[in-house]
């Protein structure tokens, strides 16, 4: 019950009241201002809640403790007391890890809209005239629901992501602004169908994040933002490369040419690294070194620059893991698995998504090299940690791993791996 309330997963809770506690479908559908044939679909697994409103009545039927559901304390609850409940069987309250909890937390208030348990994300007010200071404040709120993307997949925070991009849609429809405040506006606009654009490709909603990554191209041209111009253009050669290399590397190039060569550093090293992988996956060595020394050498100015939001997690860390991704993809294990492993070392795990993916290349080039036991137990790792994120794109990235593994299913270790990713 617990984990089911933590996720938000009210169609088990519905089955558990039911089972557990006796209470009617029916029943529940009366306290909840729901109709019955609504909370006998989800019993069964058939849609989900999502709203602030409808999250509220529930708990607050049920009589279920807002810190249950993400929200803050309901008003029937009684002051909470100051004593804590020893654990049971001597676990104590870290037992699922610190990464592990923090995901349910945000994923149960990403679901509820962000309205509860983070009211530092409430949007800000806005009349029908809005002044030049509001951009800026838009833009502080974008970089504060960026965060999720550090410990959430595209799935849990598509939604949130392309709610805000409505709005401020919105906003350039049909409120009143001066030119220059328009502007600011479209470029937030832009920066915000970026990571709409970039939650749909991670929650396998191809055609949508296409369809945000050119709105966003158009807008930041039109707001003459030429970084977030460049790293949209970025960002579509990223989901292109895969279908079609030599398309993949011109609009990567295309990138580096828009942002220019007095773009930030961080959003040089940026681009070159979007157009190092291009041309590792095309096959091409000379090309990826290049483009990596490039990165390499605007992330070392980036130290004495004002950098965007946007590319606050280009660092060094992550340029080595990118380096390691190309040589892997370039089939050149002896380069890839030193940097890729002293990289991942550093590499907190509450980045569930992310260092699930990067294991996949440190896996993949460990059977290149023929450890296949190795492979086998950092596939196994990257499986432990794609668990239960909302992410379609680290079991797509590990299912030509575990076809290779399954070559070698006589060794020790491999069969156990497999038989995980089947479960």
């Amino acid at each position: 019950m617990r984990a089911a309330l933590a996720a938000h997963d009210f169609g088990t809770v519905f089955r558990l009241a039911r089972s557990e506690a006796r209470i009617s479908y029916s029943k529940i559908a009366a306290e909840c201002d729901m109709k019955p044939d609504r909370v006998g679909l989800l019993a069964r697994g058939q849609g989900s809640v999502t709203t602030y409103e409808k999250i509220a009545r529930i708990a607050d039927a049920l009589r279920i403790p807002g810190r249950m559901v993400g929200l803050a304390t309901r008003p029937w609850e009684a002051p909470a007391s100051p004593r804590r409940t020893p654990p049971a069987h001597g676990h104590g309250p870290d037992q699922d890890g610190d990464g592990v909890r923090r995901r349910k937390f945000f994923k149960a208030s990403a679901g509820a809209g962000l309205a509860v348990g983070l009211p530092e994300l409430t949007r800000p007010r806005v009349g029908s005239r809005i002044g030049s200071d509001y951009p800026e404040k838009l833009r502080a709120r974008t970089a504060r629901l960026r965060r999720l993307d550090d410990v959430l997949g595209g799935g849990d925070t598509y939604k949130v992501y392309l709610g805000e991009y409505e709005s401020t849609k919105a906003l350039l429809r049909d409120a009143t602004y001066t030119e220059p405040t328009g502007r600011a506006l479209l470029s937030v606009l832009a920066e915000q169908a970026q990571q709409a654009g970039w939650a749909a490709f991670d929650g396998g909603r191809h055609r949508d994040a296409s369809g945000l990554y050119e709105v966003s191209h158009r807008a930041a041209v039109d707001a003459g933002d030429t970084e977030l111009a460049g790293n949209a253009l970025a960002f579509l050669a990223y989901q292109t490369i895969n279908g079609d290399r030599q398309a993949g590397i011109g609009i990567a190039s295309r990138a580096v040419g828009e942002a220019g060569p007095d773009a930030a550093p961080g959003v040089r090293a940026l681009l070159h690294e979007r157009l190092a992988w291009a041309h590792a996956v095309a096959g091409n060595d000379e090309e990826t070194e290049r483009a990596l020394e490039a990165a390499q050498a605007a992330l070392a100015e980036v130290d004495s620059h004002r950098q965007p939001d946007w590319v606050a997690w280009v660092d060094q860390t992550e340029l080595e893991i990118m380096t390691g991704r190309c040589w892997t993809e370039l089939r050149r294990p002896l380069r890839a698995v030193p940097v890729l492993e002293a990289a991942l070392a550093r590499y907190d795990d509450d980045h569930a998504r992310d260092k699930s993916l990067y294991l996949s290349w440190l896996a993949d080039s460990y059977l290149t090299a023929g450890e296949v036991e190795q492979a086998a137990a950092v596939t196994g790792r990257a499986l432990d940690l794609a668990s239960g994120v909302a992410s379609v794109r680290p079991r797509q990235r590990l299912s030509p791993v575990l076809q290779r593994l399954a070559e070698h299913e006589a060794l020790p270790g491999v069969v156990e791996v497999l038989d995980r990713a089947r479960g």
